[in-house]
């Protein structure tokens, strides 16, 4: 196989279009039956929801965010278009796009969509790397005998399915390792399906700027451009020994990724290392109530989503940051790991108490990590607590409430301050 149609899916010559439904979405490659390694990725995921949520704002610019003090969490093309960026404060985002309109985000209602989609990738493969809700790496070696059908014939139908029976379009990268597909996955955004082959590796990579490779931020971009070494051409005038003395284990790892080498294999086992989420006040503020009544609805956000992934975490962080943009965090670490909102909120509320005396407070997180399986999560009743087991029973059933009804249907007195 060395073209398909990337609408009706079916196998096809090397054509300008599909023989059979006359789609010029075609994807053709001297290599498309012989690369197994994936990374998919959502466009612009929180937007897309959003938009297919509400049909009137199909043809709007969205920004998924808080306040004018707060951050872009993501924006949709249109508002790309206008220099929208992901972790853009609220307010320069406004200035550039004036018309946009700005959408809370649903957490809870993502985690559902994710669930979803990683649902109908593990009918293609157990071999699936989450790196956040809406992209992982997928291992679909030795999967063509079983789906009768090669890997990226299965990617192409899944892509598909996904945007017809869940309003989300994906863009997949091909590859033969998870640097280069993850590359490729960027190439052709959204709707993209882009395949980078290793005869053409060394081509392809010479052509690009130093920043694609995992870990070259700005601050380590700058440092190589001091050196003359501003594209993967120019890592690769380099020799390994003097990369390596200069840059110390990193300028191994340019080396490496900058010869198309990668050895890392997609882990199942990877996971999340952290589930976290945080607020920026419009108004800096040192009101208990005000800043526990945001605590609630934060710790709430982070069990849904380590309920949705079946995950439970051992550590709870509390994030502030000051006025000044100075960060305080304060941690406390469980006896047994938890995925409740109360426990969550039940931990993290005496370090909030504790820190009132540094605010008054511009933002708050909180967050989970020390991370394990949700499986081992809340096992021990609380001997010291004998209503722990009573509200523990409470939020199941609240849980399974919300799930049938929608988010809505039960909403805690505190998550209302």
């Amino acid at each position: 196989m060395k073209a398909l149609c990337r609408d009706c899916c079916q196998p096809m010559p090397d054509r300008p279009r599909c023989p059979a439904c006359g789609s010029p979405r075609v994807l053709s490659h001297p290599e498309l039956d012989q690369l197994s390694i994936a990374h998919m990725d959502c466009d612009a995921f929180y937007a897309t929801v959003e938009k297919r949520d509400n049909p009137d704002l199909a043809d709007k610019p969205v920004i998924i965010g808080g306040g004018r003090r707060g951050v872009v969490s993501t924006a949709c093309y249109i508002a790309r278009i206008k220099g929208v960026r992901s972790a853009m404060p609220m307010f320069k985002a406004l200035a550039l796009c004036p018309d946009a309109v700005v959408v809370k985000p649903r957490m809870s209602t993502y985690v559902e969509v994710s669930a979803q989609i990683r649902t109908r990738m593990e009918a293609l493969t157990p071999v699936i790397e989450p790196l956040s809700l809406d992209e992982a790496f997928l291992d679909l070696t030795g999967t063509t005998r079983l789906h009768h059908a090669p890997p990226a014939l299965q990617l192409a139908r899944l892509a598909r399915d996904i945007e017809e029976q869940l309003g989300v379009s994906i863009s997949v990268g091909l590859s033969h390792n998870k640097f280069l597909a993850k590359i490729a996955s960027d190439l052709e955004k959204p709707r993209g399906f882009s395949v980078i082959g290793r005869a053409e590796t060394d081509a392809f990579l010479l052509r690009q700027p130093v920043g694609v490779i995992w870990g070259v931020g700005t601050a380590m971009k700058e440092k190589l451009a001091r050196d003359g070494i501003r594209t993967i051409a120019d890592v690769r005038a380099r020799d390994r020994k003097w990369l390596g003395d200069r840059y110390g284990s990193m300028g191994d790892h340019i080396w490496r990724l900058a010869h198309g080498q990668d050895a890392r294999r997609v882990s199942a086992r990877a996971g999340a290392k952290s589930i976290s989420n945080e607020t920026t006040f419009f108004e800096d503020t040192n009101d208990p109530d005000l800043l526990d009544g945001h605590l609630w609805r934060l710790a709430d956000k982070v069990s849904a989503r380590a309920k949705a992934k079946d995950l439970a975490g051992r550590t709870v962080t509390l994030k502030l940051k000051r006025a000044n943009h100075r960060g305080l965090t304060r941690s406390v670490t469980l006896p047994e790991p938890t995925q409740l909102a109360g426990t969550i909120h039940a931990t993290a509320s005496p370090l909030l108490r504790n820190a009132l005396g540094e605010g008054p407070f511009r933002l708050i997180g909180v967050g989970l990590s020390d991370i394990t399986s949700g499986d081992q999560a809340d096992l021990s009743p609380d001997l010291l607590d004998p209503a722990a087991a009573k509200r523990t029973a409470a939020e199941r059933a609240a849980d399974a409430i919300r799930g049938k009804f929608g988010d809505g249907a039960i909403v805690k007195g505190r998550a209302l301050r």
